[in-house]
């Protein structure tokens, strides 16, 4: 059995970054998918489920209504591992063009205050695992850590 594209990224030397984790053609149709690697695997704890919920509700609310994006968003949810998540966009895009939607998109989770969307029994199968003080809290971490001002070395997969 073939090894999928995400098992063949060196993930000790993977850094948090905005990558191109793949792209797939549907007919004339080409789908990215971005790996927003928020945690270095396996040399830095993993976030919690309940966080990791509430950045997918933000996030996923976030793109589905941005102004330029909304049409063109195919999915954002978790990384199984728990180090980040995968957003797939129709389209041919690079992670230095998405570069400042991922930004925006963090800003907006940071600074996000009230009753998270999507946050309530008839709208979600797990509606109490949510934390919205530690969502804000990792997305100001990869804003600063990662996100404003990013090289190229976190826009690209390491060899």
């Amino acid at each position: 059995m073939h090894k999928i594209t995400s098992f063949t990224i060196n993930h000790l030397d993977l850094e948090p970054g905005v990558y191109v984790s793949r792209k797939d053609r549907y007919g004339d149709a080409v789908i990215t998918t971005f790996d927003l690697r928020m945690t270095a695997p396996n040399r830095e704890p993993v976030m919690n489920t309940a966080e990791m919920h509430t950045i997918e509700h933000l996030g996923a609310t976030f793109l589905r209504n941005h102004p330029v994006f909304a049409d063109k968003t195919v999915y954002f949810g978790p990384m199984g591992c728990r180090t980040g998540f995968y957003m797939l966009l129709a389209g041919d895009y690079s992670s230095e063009e998405i570069a400042p939607l991922v930004e925006e998109m963090f800003v907006f989770i940071r600074d996000f205050r009230g009753e998270i969307p999507g946050a309530a029994p008839r709208d979600c199968g797990n509606w109490l695992d949510q934390n919205l003080g530690m969502a804000n809290w990792l997305a100001d971490r990869y804003l600063r850590n990662t996100l404003v001002g990013i090289d190229k070395a976190h826009l690209v997969y390491p060899d």
